[in-house]
């Protein structure tokens, strides 16, 4: 059977998503769906106007810079725990920065961090959403601006703090399950949908980890016949997805950078609350 039959992205309003699914986050937990899809859930025109401001302030380069002064591919507005995680004072330091910069960051906009814990919130059922934090009340980053430009590419993948990146002296590491919630900003093109990432029916195991690191993991889920869907997205679009499904992210094609704001959400059942962060 293939995945445009049996696994596929659920769209809908909230309302409706909490009519068919009782508990969302659980489904997602499960890998009953493949990944929930909120449309228009933020005002296409603030995601513009945001950018505008973002390259004013020099939190990214102008795309149509040519410079040459600044080649990264992919350019960070928040603190990343995969990327700083490794010194916990330095991560922790970095995050209240980043919660001092969101402070005012959106003024004369509405908050798109706001936007995305909200829904979040509603999704959430019985449970409470708050931004990651040690035991010492030190909190994380509470999301990030990912803005990647031509050629970037996220290979098949997970996104995981203990499984992937056994980072066991934090917090979230208590949770079972990761999810992401990702909020399209920008696509690589101007015109129509993009691909914002491929979702594979396929929960990590350690079996899978050699396919993963060996670059072979597309090769394997053509022999076993693993489905597969893409979630396509326009700016103020958000999703949330099981970041333990295998995952990739097409290359950035065409001058425009592909610009999202992503959380990582820690799940368990036994946890009252649900923790976020970047």
């Amino acid at each position: 059977m293939s995945a445009a039959t049996s696994w596929t992205p659920v769209e809908a309003d909230l309302q409706t998503l909490l009519g068919d699914y009782p508990d969302p986050l659980a489904a997602l937990a499960a890998a009953q769906v493949p990944a929930l899809v909120l449309r228009r859930a933020y005002d296409p025109a603030h995601c513009q106007g945001l950018i505008r401001r973002f390259i004013d302030q020099g939190l990214m380069r102008d795309p149509v810079d040519t410079s040459g002064r600044d080649t990264r591919a992919r350019i960070d507005i928040g603190t990343s725990l995969g990327n700083l995680g490794a010194d916990q004072e330095r991560f922790l330091q970095h995050a209240q920065a980043t919660h001092q910069l969101f402070a005012h960051l959106f003024d004369g906009f509405d908050n798109p961090v706001q936007t995305l814990y909200t829904a979040l919130q509603t999704l959430a059922v019985g449970k409470e959403v708050k931004v990651a934090r040690e035991p010492d009340g030190r909190q994380y980053g509470p999301a990030i601006f990912r803005i990647h430009y031509t050629g970037h590419t996220y290979r098949p993948h997970i996104d995981h703090v203990v499984l992937r990146e056994q980072r066991f002296r934090y917090a979230v590491s208590r949770y079972t399950h990761q999810f992401a919630g990702v909020l399209c900003f920008q696509n690589a093109s101007q015109q129509g949908q993009a691909t914002q990432a491929i979702l594979h029916q396929c929960l990590w195991t350690p079996q899978l980890q050699p396919h993963i690191a060996g670059e072979t993991f597309l090769q394997y889920a053509a022999e076993n016949h693993i489905a597969n869907c893409r979630v396509d997205l326009e700016p103020g679009d958000l999703y949330f997805f099981n970041t333990r499904c295998v995952h990739e992210v097409p290359a950035v094609q065409g001058g425009l950078p592909r610009i999202v704001l992503a959380v990582f959400i820690g799940y368990a059942p036994e946890h009252k609350e649900v923790f976020a962060w970047s």
